[in-house]
Parts: structure tokens; sequence; C-alpha cells
């Protein structure tokens, strides 16, 4: 661990402080949720703000904060080995420091785009806080874990998108429930991966609570469910073509295989099958 300390600098430290391999959730749903609101596939001018506010901004405020109060669990994992806060290489006071100014930063540049945005940054920031900071620290409280991560990827950053082109009330309902079931079926898995740790330092996640069993029979169940829905969304809105119907069942099926052992590369590959028919779905948004 010190050897890996000692030759990472500051600035590589930083870098995966902020996952930017987890930044394209964020710009995943916005580029959804603006295309739904558009009918077009380029974004507006300003949408280059809302990335920089999803990507870069916004997960290194959460993450920052998140890993300091991680910290007893992240010690224990065998996964978490070389994080640079396990490791030395990022001190709890930079952190802090960095989440104080990536906060600082994404409620200004989210005060740019509009007060729209500037109220979701500031939800996005609260969640982030309750769900890492004790008391409430809903990380650690089963079930809780899960819906706030499904809100804010699966809802706050589509309706992100859609909030560039239209009032957020007009956003449809139906993709509200869509996006909270899938955000919340492909982070439910996740839990599973760190259960050991979790258990060991207290953390009572969905995994620790439920077990891994009954996680991946949820997760699977609202993954179905997410599907069904989608499809009747399509046809509802004459979007329904063959590739829907044909991709159907092997996004549930490679859900069914990747999330058995869920592993991060494996759920991107669950992510990364999703991808086809999400793609084709756009295509048939624009073609109106």
């Amino acid at each position: 661990m010190v050897v890996v300390a000692a030759r990472e600098t500051t600035a590589g430290a930083l870098v995966r402080l902020a996952r930017p391999w987890f930044w394209p959730l964020g710009w995943g749903g916005a580029f959804l949720g603006s295309v739904l609101g558009s009918g077009q596939l380029v974004p507006p001018a300003r949408a280059g703000g809302l990335a920089l506010l999803l990507g870069p901004l916004v997960w290194t405020a959460v993450l920052a904060q998140n890993d300091l109060y991680d910290l007893p669990s992240d010690r224990i994992n065998p996964r978490k080995a070389t994080a640079p806060l396990v490791t030395g290489a990022l001190s709890p006071e930079l952190l802090r420091r960095w989440h104080r100014g990536s906060a600082a930063a994404t409620l200004g540049v989210a005060a740019v785009l509009g007060p729209v945005f500037l109220a979701g940054a500031v939800l996005v920031l609260g969640l982030g806080w309750v769900y890492s900071v004790p008391p409430l620290r809903l990380k650690a409280r089963a079930g809780a874990d899960v819906v706030v991560n499904a809100l804010v990827v699966g809802v706050l950053a589509p309706v992100a998108g859609w909030a560039l082109h239209r009032p957020v009330t007009a956003y449809p309902s139906m993709m509200l429930i869509l996006g909270l079931l899938l955000a919340a079926a492909l982070y439910l898995p996740t839990t599973v991966i760190d259960v050991a740790a979790d258990r060991a330092a207290g953390t009572v996640t969905s995994a620790v609570r439920w077990r891994a069993e009954r996680c991946y029979a949820a997760g699977l169940a609202m993954w179905a469910a997410a599907t069904a829905l989608w499809l009747g969304f399509c046809a509802v809105n004459g979007w329904a073509t063959a590739v829907q119907w044909g991709m159907a069942p092997v996004v549930v099926l490679s859900y069914a295989v990747l999330a058995h052992r869920p592993s991060i590369p494996r759920m991107a590959g669950v992510v990364i099958v999703f991808a086809v028919p999400a793609t084709d779905f756009l295509l048939s948004v624009i073609a109106g």
C-alpha cells in the first residue's frame, strides 16, 4: 500500500477519486432526456455546462464526501485497497477541501444554467449528504441506499436533459417510473460486491440486510418490469421497432446471467447490452 501511495501523484489520485468511469451514467441519462424533450440528436450549446455539472463537478463533490465516511469499511475491503484515501495518497483534509470546492463550483455552474438546474444541484448535493454523512447516512439503511442512487441517476439526470428544452412538469410520468426501476436494478447488485466489508464495518446496506440471493431476485424482477414498461412506452408512442421487441428477452437474459455474480465490469456489460435498444429508441424519437 505504501509503495502505491508514494508513486502516485496527487493529480492522479484526485482523478481516481472523481471516478470518471461513472460520469457517463449522468451524461447518458441527460442525453436521453434531451433527445426525448427536443426530438433532436444534437443538444443545445448550454448542454456543455450540464455535462460539466453531471460529470466532474457533482461526482467529485459527492464521492469525496462518500470516501471520507466509507474509510472504516474501505480499509478492510480488498477491492478498495488502492483507494487514494486508504493508501494515504490523499488526506482527509484534502478530500474535505475538494468536496467544498466542487460543491461550490457545482452550484455556480448550475446557477448560470438557470433556477431549475440550481434547484436540482441543491437536491443532488443534499441527497449526497444524507447518503454519506451520519446520523442519517442512508447508505447504511437497507432500501434507502438503492432509492437515493436510483433517484439521482434514473430520474434527476434525464430530467436535467429534458429541462434544456421543456418544463420539468411536462416530463412523462412513465419515464419517471422507468428510470427508477432501471437505475435501482443496476445499483442493487453493486451492494452485493462489497457485502463482506460492509457487514464487518456495520454498514447495513441492502445486501447486508437481505442477502445476495434476495437482492438478485429483486433486481431481476425490477429489470424485467422495466423492460416490459419500456416496450409499452414505445408501443404507445409508435416507437416499438423490431429491434425493441427482439432485444427485450436479450436484455433480461443478460441481466439474469451477469448480475448473478456481480462485479463492476459485469454490470457494465448489462448497460452495454441495454444500450442497443436505447440507441434504437433515440433514433425512433428523432425520426418522429
